[in-house]
């Protein structure tokens, strides 16, 4: 079932688990994600890049999604990743995603809200939900981001201003980054905590690959209830890609469907593990009980 990302996020708050957000790069990873939270009965999160949707196009992307999930007999939704483009948020609203990530992190305080204003008000029209970043989480992702700490905020301002603009979905800073740690990070799970008491609207935790399962359990309990992956994927993808052109080369035996489910295999266990590590297994049943669906 497509399903709506606040309303899924909700459930999982409410029962102590996280969504699994999980960006793919096209229909091996996509299929290879649907697999893990089908075989776990698990709800998902499926996102895509601004990167990805320029390359495949909105109309491919979303067509390639609607066949991946309308059957899948979990809830899934399909989620723009991390834009600050208001005209592809335009595109992906018109095509009835389940939510975007108006990610105004580049901008002043002041523009930030008034823009995420303007994104919710053009979204909520159209039955999509919005996710919020304002101040930025560290890391470049697909092109977008920053590896400096541009804009950070209070807890008090973050969540005053969620309430101004009326977003579904909160991306603070937690002390995690977007791609592969280099040292070990100083995580922030008593963030979470404080604006859990201040505002009623699911928390995001963004840079979970190369966390530990201890991280999740900690972030979990303090109220983060959609965690996105994505390096995680890409590195399955290309390792499993690499270790399959190996062999080839030295076969000298090319077979491209072979290496798809090779890749495919290994991007389904990396997401595999994540599902059991936010505890979410088993909770695709309850999700669709409370009436995630769109």
């Amino acid at each position: 079932m497509i399903a709506s990302t606040s309303a899924m996020a909700a459930h999982a708050r409410e029962h102590g688990y996280a969504v699994p957000a999980v960006n793919v790069l096209d229909d091996i990873s996509l299929r290879a994600v649907v697999a893990a939270a089908v075989e776990a009965s698990a709800p998902l999160i499926v996102q895509i890049s601004v990167k990805t949707v320029k390359q495949l196009g909105t109309e491919l992307t979303t067509t390639t999604f609607r066949l991946a999930a309308q059957d899948a007999p979990i809830p899934v939704a399909l989620h723009l990743d991390h834009c600050p483009d208001r005209a592809v948020i335009s595109d992906v609203v018109a095509a009835g995603w389940s939510s975007v990530l108006f990610d105004a992190s580049d901008r002043d305080l002041a523009d930030a809200e008034r823009e995420t204003c303007e994104v919710v008000a053009q979204a909520h029209a159209a039955g999509v939900d919005v996710e919020s970043e304002i101040e930025n989480i560290v890391g470049v992702e697909d092109g977008v981001g920053s590896d400096v700490a541009l804009h950070a905020y209070s807890v008090e301002q973050l969540a005053d201003i969620a309430k101004r603009t009326g977003v579904d979905l909160l991306a603070p800073q937690l002390g995690t980054a977007h791609g592969q740690y280099k040292a070990r990070p100083v995580l922030l799970p008593d963030r979470v905590r404080r604006l859990a008491e201040l505002v009623d609207i699911p928390i995001v935790l963004h840079g979970g690959t190369g966390l530990t399962a201890e991280d999740f359990h900690a972030f979990i309990a303090a109220g983060v209830s959609k965690i996105n992956i994505s390096t995680a994927v890409k590195m399955a993808y290309m390792k499993a890609a690499a270790d399959h052109l190996d062999v080839a080369r030295a076969k000298d035996k090319w077979d491209p469907p072979t290496m798809f489910r090779q890749i495919q295999g290994a991007v389904t266990e990396a997401i595999a593990t994540h599902i059991e590590w936010f505890g979410a297994t088993g909770h695709a049943a309850g999700a669709l009980a409370a009436g995630v669906g769109r």
